[in-house]
C-alpha cells in the first residue's frame, strides 16, 4: 500500500506582510502611485478591474458609506489575492474599528481629520503590536492569509513594519499643527483631502483658490523637508501635473460610481443624437 503524502501536497505558506513591505518600498521610489476608490460596489470584479487598469492600491472610503461584514471582508480578501493593497478610511479613532480592519487585511489605515500629535500616537498604538503598541495578537485572519504563522514573534515584527498609517489632512485646525503631524515618526504618508480643507478655509469646492492651495503647500513643503510622502486628489490633468511636479507622491483617484457616471453619459452624448 502506498504511503500517504499529506505533509508534501501543503503549498508553500506565502509571507503574509510582503504586501505591505512592497508598497512601503515603493512609497519610497520615484513612481507616482495612482489609487482606485471603492464607495459602495465592493465587488470581487472591481478589484480585478482597477488592477487590470494599473492601479497600484486601492482606497476604501469608509468614512462616508456603510461598509460592514461579510461584504468587505471579502472584497478586501480580494484585493490581497490580486496583490492590491488597501487604504482604508476608519469612521474615527477607535480601537475596535482600527482592529477589524487590519484584520481583514487592511495594509494602511487613514485616519481622517487628524488634528494632533496626540491622535497618532494613539493611532500607532492601535495598530502596533506589543512592545512598542497594545494590538491584540488576532492571527489566522486576513491580516495572515487564514493560516496561523509558524513563528508568532517574527509574524508580528514584520507586521509591525509592514503597517501603515496616512495622515489625512483637511481641517484649519489639522493645519495650524501640520508641523506636529508630518514630523510625527509613526507616520508613512499624508493626503490632503481638498474637499473638506476648501471648506474649512471659507472656500467651498474651490480648490485652487489662493488660500487653499497655499495652505497644500505648506504641508507638502513639511512632508519633503521630513521625507513622507504626500498625497491629494488632483481635480484634472492640469492640476495633477502641477502636484507631481511639485513633489506629490500618490493619488487616491475617481470613485466608481464616479466612473459608472461617467460611461453611461458618455454612451448617450455619442449616440443619443442620431436620428
Amino acid at each position: 500500500m502506498a504511503k500517504t503524502r499529506t505533509a508534501s501536497r501543503r503549498r508553500r505558506t506565502p509571507d503574509p506582510n510582503a504586501l505591505g513591505r512592497a508598497f512601503k518600498r515603493r512609497l519610497q521610489g520615484d513612481d507616482l502611485l495612482l489609487g482606485g476608490t471603492a464607495t459602495e460596489y465592493l465587488r470581487p470584479s472591481l478589484v480585478k478591474m482597477y488592477a487590470h487598469a494599473g492601479y497600484d492600491f486601492i482606497y476604501v472610503e469608509k468614512e462616508h458609506t456603510l461598509m460592514e461584514g461579510p461584504e468587505l471582508t471579502d472584497f478586501l480578501l480580494s484585493c490581497r489575492d490580486n496583490q492590491m493593497p488597501v487604504i482604508s478610511k476608519v469612521g474615527e479613532l477607535n480601537r475596535s474599528e482600527v482592529a477589524r480592519l487590519l484584520e481583514a487585511g487592511v495594509v494602511v489605515i487613514q485616519l481622517p481629520r487628524t488634528e494632533s500629535r496626540e491622535q497618532l500616537d494613539e493611532l500607532h498604538d492601535y495598530m502596533t503590536f506589543p512592545p512598542g503598541g497594545s494590538r491584540a495578537g488576532a492571527p489566522g485572519y486576513g491580516n495572515a492569509d487564514y493560516i496561523i504563522p509558524a513563528n508568532h514573534r517574527a509574524w508580528m515584527r514584520g507586521a509591525n513594519e509592514a503597517t501603515l498609517i496616512n495622515v489625512h489632512i483637511e481641517t484649519a485646525l489639522g493645519l495650524e499643527n501640520a508641523e506636529q503631524i508630518v514630523s510625527c515618526p509613526h507616520i508613512d504618508m499624508v493626503y490632503v483631502g481638498p474637499t473638506d480643507f476648501s471648506i474649512e478655509l471659507g472656500h467651498p469646492g474651490d480648490y485652487d483658490h489662493p488660500d487653499v492651495r497655499k495652505g497644500m503647500d505648506h504641508i507638502l513643503k513639511l512632508c519633503l523637508k521630513h521625507g513622507v510622502p504626500f498625497g491629494t486628489t488632483p481635480t484634472n490633468r492640469k492640476t495633477a501635473a502641477r502636484w507631481v511636479a511639485r513633489g506629490c507622491r500618490f493619488f487616491e483617484m475617481h470613485t466608481e460610481l464616479d466612473l459608472v457616471h461617467e460611461g453611461p453619459c458618455r454612451v448617450v452624448d455619442e449616440f443619443g443624437s442620431l436620428k
